[in-house]
Formats: structure tokens, sequence, C-alpha cells
């Protein structure tokens, strides 16, 4: 009995422990807990044991309790009982972590949607794929790169899909993963706001040396030079800490913020724009507001992705989420199946054309993908690059959609492939520089 008391006590002692050195980061733990689990149950449709086991198995997230509701599509987490957060999930707008500012009316204004019929395969529709094999495809060495890529538990990827001259040449997922599985792509999510600009440039309607902020008189300085281009690029010279491990400007916009697109909008100045290279989810957010500005009505702007892109090319199963004042969180928050994501790997393979209508101008495809300057030739605009050779046995062209976690989308003009990686756990380059090595060697 006192060994029990003993070792309850230990326990007990650990808790209080946990909670007192972490107790800053309670909120943003609780945060990231129900709104994951909000958006992973009602978008994914995916169980709540398997996401606790799963998804939440990471450095104090795991500290985390939930509980959810299907009387009010929500989830609620806590440490401990410690500093409760809840997240409530709309129909076509996602999952949004509430707090003293939150009413239902956020939610009355809900995206039109206009799908594409499953009439054709895939890609240009979802009625299946094609069993065409192809000729320069050596499937038993495909297959070993497949192997490879599920072999080790540590690396913990959940879905593999390689497209080769527009036609699916291998898939696979873990159990309880599909093809209809949405799973959240995290900064992926970048470039598909990214593309929504170049729509925009190629209506016409968007410059890419358009200054946002240069009407505003009382901030007289660098900021007024600051274009879309800069922003696009990540070298705005705006203030930016993007660190996911402690409470910095990402966490607390992401897990705090009611209107994600002003929490950069309003940081200092540090440096002349193109001067500082600075990866930065604040500014991608900074964008959707910027997108937001465009349109005479807030209907007009959440229906503006899936009209001319999303709903454009079949990405039938993706969903972009919303924050508290009804803007896309589009630094981070888009979910689809592992095909759709491919999809749009395919459209920037294609080169903006899609089933014969064109959805953004060719010249956008050199655009992304040119170097930008002191990135050391690993980012484009809202893209990530090859041009300096961290992927040495991959052709320098190929040019990337980078997610948390090491969710990827590689683009490879030269071989005419797309490959589609997801999971749980971030690869190092040499990692991936071995997977895509041994897909390349399986076509002649």
């Amino acid at each position: 009995m006192k060994k029990i008391k003993l070792l309850l006590g230990i326990a007990l002692v650990g808790i209080i422990a946990a909670a007192y050195f972490n107790y800053p980061k309670l909120n943003l733990i609780s945060g990231y807990a129900s709104k994951s689990m909000a958006s992973s149950v009602f978008i994914a449709e995916r169980e709540p044991v398997d996401i606790m086991l799963n998804d939440h198995e990471m450095p104090l997230i795991k500290l985390s309790d939930c509980e959810v509701s299907t009387e009010d599509n929500s989830a609620t987490a806590s440490v401990y009982g410690l500093m409760p957060r809840k997240a409530v999930y709309k129909e076509g707008l996602g999952a949004v972590l509430t707090n003293e500012e939150f009413s239902e009316h956020n939610f009355d204004i809900v995206p039109n949607r206009i799908k594409v019929q499953d009439t054709l395969p895939f890609p240009f529709g979802n009625n299946g794929i094609k069993d065409t094999v192809l000729a320069n495809v050596d499937y038993d060495k495909l297959e070993v790169a497949f192997e490879n890529a599920f072999k080790d538990p540590e690396q913990r990827t959940r879905s593999l899909l390689v497209v080769h001259k527009n036609q699916i040449i291998g898939e696979k997922y873990i159990r309880g993963f599909s093809k209809d599985t949405k799973i959240l792509g995290w900064s992926m999510t970048k470039s598909i706001l990214a593309t929504l600009y170049g729509i925009l440039e190629y209506k016409g309607d968007m410059k890419m040396d358009y200054k946002p902020f240069a009407d505003e008189i009382q901030m007289k300085n660098l900021k007024n030079n600051i274009t879309i281009d800069h922003l696009l690029r990540m070298q705005s010279g705006l203030e930016w800490e993007e660190n996911y491990f402690k409470i910095s400007d990402v966490t607390r916009m992401l897990f705090l913020a009611s209107d994600m697109t002003v929490a950069q909008r309003n940081k200092n100045v540090i440096a002349a724009p193109t001067e500082v290279w600075n990866y930065s989810s604040g500014t991608t957010n900074l964008l959707s507001g910027i997108l937001r500005e465009q349109f005479a009505t807030h209907q007009e702007y959440l229906d503006f992705p899936y009209k001319e892109l999303i709903d454009k090319i079949g990405m039938n199963s993706m969903v972009l989420e919303t924050d508290l004042s009804g803007n896309y969180v589009l630094s981070s928050y888009a979910w689809a199946t592992t095909r759709d994501w491919a999809k749009f790997g395919l459209l920037y393979l294609n080169k903006g054309m899609w089933n014969g209508e064109r959805i953004f101008s060719e010249s956008w495809v050199d655009y992304v993908s040119k170097p930008t300057e002191n990135s050391d030739g690993v980012y484009g605009a809202h893209f990530w690059l090859n041009a300096n050779g961290k992927y040495p046995d991959i052709p320098r062209d190929l040019y990337s959609v980078n997610g948390f976690q090491g969710q990827r989308i590689f683009i490879i003009p030269s071989k005419d492939l797309v490959v589609v990686r997801t999971g749980l756990e971030e690869q190092t380059d040499e990692q991936f520089n071995t997977l895509l090595k041994e897909i390349i060697r399986s076509i002649r």
C-alpha cells in the first residue's frame, strides 16, 4: 500500500512539475490539441482515439486531454484540466478556435461550391484511375521505392503517390488511411495562396509590383515600398519569428489570434525589402487579408479559391479553413485527399493548363520557381526549390510544395513526375533524396 502511495505521489509531483514549467504554454497546447481534434474528426472523419494515439503523440501536445461533442461539432482540450480551449467545426469553413469574440454569426456566410462530376478518371475526374501499363516504367523497381518509404515506422509515412504522364503509377496508404482520407497540408497551403495571386495576375486584376501599404501615410517608412512580390518571396523586411516549439509570433497567431491577417501587418520593419529572406506564416496570412481586400464582398472572397482553382480542377475533397474573422488561414489549414493534392502538383507540371483550360499563365510557373535573393537557392515565390542541389541526385528543375511533418508535393518537369508524400514526421533532405532517386530510377 505504501509503495502504491509513493508511486502515486511521484506521479502527482511529475504532473504538477510539468504543468508548472509549461504553464505559459498551456493555452497554446490546449489550442493546438482542440483545433487538431475538431478538424481531424469533422473534416477527415477520423476516430478521436486514433488522433490521440498518433497525431497528438508529440512533445507537450501529448499532455493534453480532448473531448469531442457531436451536439455542436466541437472539441475541447485541456492539460490536466488547466487552460481549456474549444474548437468548433462549421461545414464549409472548417474548425476554428473560439474565444470571447466567438459568435455563430461569424459563420453565416459559407463558400459556394460547384464540384466536378465524377465521370472521368483521375486526374480530370474522380471516377477511378487509368489502368494502362506504361512501357517506360519498371514497376518492380517502383514497388521497392514504395516499400522503403513505409518500412521504417519512425518515418511515419501515411501516403505516397506517384504520377507520371498524367497517370497514377503508384499509390500506397497506411492502415486506416485511403484514397478518400483528407490530410492536412500544413504549409503546403501557402502554395495554394500563391496560386490565387497567379490567377488574379492572369486575369489582369493584380500586379506583382502592387504596393499594398503605399497609402499608409502615417507609416512613412520602408513599409510603403513593400510589394506583393516581396511578400510572396518572404523578403518584405517585416519582423517575424517562425518557431513552433515555443511561444512565438507564429504560435500566437495560429492559436490565439482572432484575425490572423494582421499578425504581421502590425509588425515593425527591420530591413528594407529584399535585404533579408525570412520564412513567415504571418506573411502568407497577411497576403490572405490583402486578397480579401480585392473583393467587394466577403462572399466573393470566400468563393474565389473554389470557383477559380479548387473546384475548377476537381479537388472536390479540399477544405480551406478560416479564422474567427472569416479570413482563410492560407498559411496552414487546407485539407485534401492525397489524389487531390496530386492534382495541384499536376496543374503546375502542366504549366497552368487543366483539361484544355488555362488557369494561370505559363510565365507564372517560371515566376514561382525562380530563386529568391538571399534564400540560398531553396525558395521561390511560396514554393521550395532544388536550385542549390540540396537533393543532389535529383534534377535541379525540381520545385516543391512543403508542409510541416514532411508533407510534400514534388514537381519534376524534366521527368514528367509529381510525387506526393504525407506523414507525421519531417524527413531529412537525404531521406527525400533517396526516395526520389529510387522513384526516378524506375522510369526509363
